[in-house]
C-alpha cells in the first residue's frame, strides 16, 4: 500500500531474528532479516510466489515490492495505476519522452523509479527519502541505476522541494506516509504550490491518496489538488470510490487537459484489481464544499 509507519530509536544487542548492519557496510544483493533503519525498523522478505521477487515492509508496514529479473513488474496495483497515467502522458515510444524528468517524494524501494528507469532509458529522475540508512540498504540490495539517471536525496521531502530549480520536472509524485496518512505538510495548498512551481509546462503531479471508507481525507485531497490546479483525475478500484474500504486512490493534477484515452482506461480495467478513471467534472464533484488544506497560521510575534 505504500504506507509507512515512524518508531523511536533502539538501542543494545540486535534481538533474534534482526540483522544489525554498521554503517559503512556494504550490502550486496538481498538477504531476508529485519534491519535497523533510522527511522526504525524494516524488514526484507522473500517473495513466496516469485523466486525474482522481494517485499519491504517498514516499521511492520508493507512499503514495496521489487522483481529482480523485470523492473517493469509492478506488484502494487496503484504503482500500474501511476505508471499507466504518465505514459498515457508521455508514451515511451515518444521521441519527445526519452529524457524524461521525474522527482519521486518517497522511496522505499525505489520500485517506480526503478521501473521508470526501464520504460525510459534516458530519463533523469530523483528519489527523495527521509531516511537515509534505508536509501543505503535499498542502493545495495536492488541494483539501482545509478547517477545521473536515478539519484537518491536523503531528505524531508517538501523541503527538499521547495529547494529545487522551477520548471525541472515533467513529473512528481507522491506516495509518502507516516502512518495511514500522508503528513499534512505534503498535502497543503502552499505545498501544492511549491510542486506547481517545479513542474515543467504540461507536467503532471501524481499522489497516492490513502484513506478510510469515510473518504474525508481523500476528499480533502481532492479539494487542494483540484484548487490548485486546472485540470485533475482520481484512478481507484469501484469499491474504494463507493466508501467500502480502507485504500488508495491515485489523484492527478496538471495544466494542461488530460487526454481521453481509452487504452489507458482498459489498462486499468484490465489489471487484477480493476480501477476506474474520474475526470476532473466528477473530481470536482466529489470534491464539493470540501474545504481546501492550508498550512497552519504562525502564531503572531510578540514585540519585545
Amino acid at each position: 500500500m505504500g504506507k509507512r509507519g515512524k518508531s523511536g530509536g533502539r538501542s543494545g544487542r540486535a534481538p533474534a531474528g534482526v540483522v544489525e548492519v554498521t554503517k559503512g557496510t556494504a550490502v550486496n544483493g538481498p538477504v531476508e532479516g529485519v534491519y535497523y533503519i533510522d527511522t526504525g525498523d524494516c524488514e526484507l522478505i522473500a517473495d513466496q510466489d516469485n523466486s525474482t521477487g522481494w517485499l519491504l515492509k517498514i516499521n511492520g508496514v508493507m512499503s514495496s515490492h521489487i522483481d529482480l529479473a523485470d523492473p517493469l513488474f509492478l506488484d502494487f496495483e496503484y504503482m500500474r495505476w501511476m505508471a499507466a497515467l504518465i505514459e498515457s502522458r508521455r508514451p515511451p515510444s515518444d521521441a519527445s519522452s526519452e529524457k524524461l524528468r521525474g522527482l519521486h517524494l518517497g522511496g522505499g524501494a525505489c520500485s517506480l523509479a526503478r521501473y521508470f528507469s526501464a520504460a525510459y532509458p534516458d530519463a533523469r529522475q530523483v528519489v527523495v527519502e527521509l531516511d537515509g540508512k534505508l536509501a543505503e540498504y535499498v542502493r545495495g540490495w536492488f541494483d539501482l541505476p545509478k547517477a545521473p539517471l536515478l539519484r537518491i536525496r536523503v531528505g524531508e521531502a517538501r523541503a527538499v522541494t521547495e529547494t529545487l530549480t522551477a520548471q525541472t520536472r515533467d513529473f512528481i509524485i507522491r506516495d509518502v506516509f507516516a502512518g495511514a496518512f500522508t503528513p499534512r505538510p505534503l498535502t497543503t495548498a502552499e505545498f501544492n504550490q511549491q510542486v506547481k512551481r517545479v513542474l515543467a509546462p504540461g507536467g503532471l503531479y501524481v499522489a497516492n491518496s490513502g484513506d478510510a471508507p469515510d473518504l474525508k481525507n481523500a476528499r480533502e485531497d481532492a479539494a487542494t489538488i483540484a484548487a490548485a490546479f486546472k485540470h485533475t483525475v482520481i484512478i481507484a478500484d469501484p469499491a474504494m470510490l463507493k466508501g467500502r474500504r480502507y485504500g488508495n486512490m491515485v489523484m492527478a493534477g496538471s495544466d494542461v487537459p488530460f487526454a481521453d484515452d481509452p487504452q489507458l482506461r482498459r489498462r486499468l480495467l484490465g489489471g487484477a484489481v480493476p480501477a476506474h478513471l474520474w475526470d476532473d467534472a466528477q473530481v470536482r464533484a466529489f470534491a464539493a464544499g470540501t474545504p481546501v488544506r492550508h498550512d497552519p497560521t504562525p502564531p503572531p510575534s510578540i514585540a519585545e
